[in-house]
This record gives C-alpha cells, sequence and structure tokens, in this order.
C-alpha cells in the first residue's frame, strides 16, 4: 500500500498539453472579444424617478411610548401601534450634532427602536414651504455588523484554506467585479440577457478556476466542462421556457421592474438567472470529477481510461444526488414567503402548481439539474483522456482487461477460524495454577498496560 501511494500519476505528454492549449485559448479570447463588443459604453440608463430623499446616521438617545390615538374609523379603534416620539442625535451632513425628534416607526416591517440603536434618517421637506421639514426613522444601520461578518468569513476561508483560501476570496471578488461591471450593466443597458449572462458567466469562469486552482491540465479540463455544461443549460433553458411559455413576470421584483426599465427582456432575464444561478455548482462538480480522476491516477497509474471514468462516475452519481436536493430546497428558501401564500390559495393544487410563479421555479431547478447531470460525465470524460493520456499502451491495454478478484476458499476459511491459536492448548490444565504466561498463549496479560507495546 506504501508503494502505491509513493507513485505518481503519469505526467500529461506535450501532445495532449498542446491539444488544451489549442482549445482554451482560443475559447478565452472569444470570451474576452465578446466580452469587450457588449461592454456598456454609455452606463445604465437613467430612470428618472426623481431625486431621493436626504439621509444621515443618527444615533437614539430617547424613546417615548404613549396610548394610540382613536383612529379617524367611525368605531373609533385605537390605531395599531406603537405611538410615541423618539429622540435622535445626527451624527453626520450639516446637522451633525443637532438632536431631532421623529415619531416612533409603525406599520409592516417598522424597525423597533431602543435606546442607543443606529439608525438611519430621512429629512422629508414641505412641497409647500420648502423652509419646514420633518425627520423620520427609516431603518437601523447595518454597516458596522456587515463589516465584522465579511472580516469573519474572510478570516474563516483564510484560515481554512491558506494560501488557496485567499486566492478563493480573489476570485470571489472577481465575481462580483463582473456581474456589478459587465453583467447588469450590459442587461440595463438594452443587450441580450441571455447573450450577456453566458459571455459573464464563461469570463467568472476563466477568472476564478485559473485563479483558485492555478493554471494546470486538470483546471483546463474543468474550465472546459464547465463551459460545455453551461451552453447546455442555457440551450435547455431556452427549449423549457419556450415550451411553458414562460414570460419573465413571475414575481413581483420583475413587475416592479418593467415598471422603470420597459425595454428590458423580462424572459431574457429569467434565462441569464438560471445560467448564472447554475454557475457556481457547476464550478463544484466539474472542478470535483477532475480532481478525483487525477487523485485515482496517483493512486494506481495502472488504470486505463475506462476504469478511471467509471470509478470517478461513481463519485460524481453521490455528488449530483446530494446537489440536487440541495439546488431545489436552495431556490424554495429564497421563495419562502410566496409559498406561503401559495398555501393559503383556495384554487386547486393543478392550477397552482401550474402557475408562472411555481412553473419558473420548476423550469429553474429542473434545467439547472439537468445541466448538473451533463458535467459528469462530461468532465469525467475528458479527465480520463487527458490523465491516462501519459500511460504507455501495454500499461493501458492490460489495465483495460479486468481480472476477477479471486474467491477465497470456504473450507480453508472455515478452519483458521476454527483452530486455536498457536501455542495454546485446547483446554485447561489443572497442574498449573497460575496463568498461561504471553508467550504461550499469544495473547498480553490481563493486568499489564499495553501502552509499551503500542
Amino acid at each position: 500500500m506504501g508503494s502505491d501511494h509513493s507513485r505518481t500519476a503519469p505526467p500529461v505528454p506535450p501532445r495532449a498539453r498542446r491539444i488544451l492549449v489549442a482549445t482554451v485559448v482560443p475559447l478565452f479570447v472569444a470570451t474576452v472579444v465578446a466580452a469587450v463588443v457588449l461592454w456598456p459604453r454609455d452606463g445604465a440608463p437613467q430612470t428618472g424617478g426623481g431625486t431621493d430623499a436626504p439621509r444621515h446616521h443618527g444615533t437614539v438617545t430617547r424613546v417615548v411610548t404613549e396610548p394610540c390615538p382613536p383612529s379617524a374609523n367611525p368605531e373609533g379603534t385605537p390605531a395599531t401601534g406603537p405611538c410615541g416620539t423618539v429622540d435622535v442625535r445626527i451624527e453626520d451632513g450639516p446637522s451633525a450634532g443637532q438632536q431631532v425628534q421623529t415619531p416612533v416607526p409603525a406599520g409592516p416591517g417598522a424597525p423597533r427602536i431602543e435606546v442607543g440603536d443606529d439608525v438611519v434618517l430621512v429629512e422629508l421637506t414641505d412641497p409647500t414651504d420648502p423652509a419646514t421639514s420633518s425627520w423620520n426613522i427609516a431603518e437601523h444601520q447595518r454597516g458596522k455588523p456587515l463589516v465584522w461578518l465579511a472580516v469573519v468569513f474572510a478570516a474563516a476561508i483564510v484560515a481554512f484554506g491558506r494560501w488557496r483560501g485567499l486566492a478563493a476570496l480573489a476570485g470571489l471578488a472577481a465575481s462580483f467585479a463582473i456581474l456589478l461591471t459587465f453583467v447588469l450593466p450590459g442587461i440595463s443597458a438594452g443587450r441580450s440577457p441571455l447573450l450577456v449572462a453566458v459571455v459573464g458567466a464563461a469570463l467568472i469562469m476563466f477568472v476564478v478556476l485559473y485563479l483558485t486552482h492555478g493554471v494546470t491540465a486538470q483546471t483546463s479540463v474543468a474550465v472546459l466542462g464547465t463551459l460545455g455544461s453551461l451552453v447546455l443549460t442555457g440551450v435547455l433553458a431556452t427549449i423549457a421556457t419556450a415550451a411553458t411559455h414562460l414570460t419573465g413576470f413571475g414575481s413581483e421584483d420583475a413587475t416592479t421592474l418593467s415598471m422603470f426599465q420597459a425595454d428590458v427582456d423580462l424572459r431574457g432575464l429569467l434565462l441569464a438567472g438560471i445560467i448564472i444561478g447554475s454557475l457556481g455548482v457547476l464550478d463544484d462538480v466539474t472542478v470535483t470529477q477532475a480532481a478525483t480522476v487525477t487523485e485515482l491516477a496517483n493512486a494506481n497509474p495502472g488504470l486505463s481510461r475506462l476504469q478511471l471514468y467509471r470509478a470517478a462516475t461513481r463519485v460524481g452519481r453521490a455528488h449530483i444526488a446530494s446537489t440536487v436536493n440541495t439546488i431545489v430546497l436552495a431556490y424554495a428558501g429564497a421563495s419562502l414567503p410566496l409559498l406561503l401564500l401559495l398555501t393559503a390559495d383556495t384554487r386547486p393544487l393543478g392550477q397552482i402548481l401550474t402557475s408562472e410563479f411555481l412553473a419558473q421555479e420548476i423550469v429553474r431547478s429542473a434545467v439547472a439539474t439537468l445541466g448538473l447531470i451533463a458535467a459528469v460525465p462530461l468532465t469525467t470524460g475528458l479527465a480520463a483522456v487527458v490523465t491516462a493520456a501519459g500511460s504507455t499502451p501495454a500499461q493501458g491495454a492490460a489495465a483495460d482487461v479486468l481480472t476477477p478478484r479471486p474467491r477465497p476458499d470456504r473450507t480453508e476459511a472455515l478452519a483458521a477460524l476454527s483452530s486455536p491459536p498457536a501455542g495454546r492448548s485446547d483446554g485447561p490444565d489443572p497442574e498449573r495454577s497460575a496463568p498461561p504466561s504471553t508467550a504461550t498463549t499469544g495473547w498480553p496479560e490481563p493486568n499489564r498496560s499495553t501502552d509499551t507495546a503500542w
């Protein structure tokens, strides 16, 4: 067993490396060229929604609650609370240091205010009298807790992954940079959401995979497997959305977006979301499959392509079985409030399942899962071909013949189990009063410590 672990897998021959380079480099160049062509020059269009009210940071110094006055309805019932006033000290802007009074936030989703809370104030100006203004609490300040959470997140990744963890953080930053500077502005500028998503996902894939895992043949195999699975996912998503006649108006967010930017293709935006959402899980599957094939070849360099493919595919099946549940639960968790609303719906179950919202989530989950399933044989096959390319023809031919494992003789096994250990008598010796020694029985004395022996 020790000799097996000391051996290394045959290196990738120059011919296989040249094929990988000749395949990956043109794809990377095409991705960069497409990104340059689709890159928004004028930025996102302005919605013309008017100027926002000034916002300032403040600290709550006093909270006074009081009974709510009767409402204006005929019954004269009290208004829903809480009611009262809040004193807030402004921390920034021209009014820094000034104490202002605001009403206690009330209504659905209103923040609960206590003394010492850091809040965000909104200054409202009376249109009829610009010199008159009022203050209201919009929400809590969340900057400091989010910064500390990000610090703990980054520290945990670096502490566990070390340099690989640092590279993963750099890849995460690159992903957000591409999303914020290319994908979102490109869609807002009126480009095709599906085309922008495919190019952006490919750009993220190249940067993140090579930055995190290094420029190796194994990473190149994962890149090719991911890119092929992304293209297949895009084709399947296009066919599925057309077959189910999805319009992209399945959520309130999409409807609100159509009001501010009427030229955005919501159906294409749905396809883009499927592509971007599938990328992260595809990276996980393809990198795992490529690494599995490499480790199997390291453990036994004599394995053939077929043996490597079969063994790594068994690992991929287990991975996919757990990942499918992850995808469905992730989509369900993100849409939990709407799912709860649907459970209170009085319509028949068939109508609920075929509604725009649920049909959209079903298509999203099914298409992403099909892309993941296709990624396993595609990446595993490429990795097996590249990894086994360095083996000699004799090794490959010998390994292709699967020698059956010899079956043990049942009679010999039963005889070995029924016979006593060497040096041990079949019965007790009445003349011996002392316990048998270790030399005669083969077992240590009952009261003797075994620390030295171990």
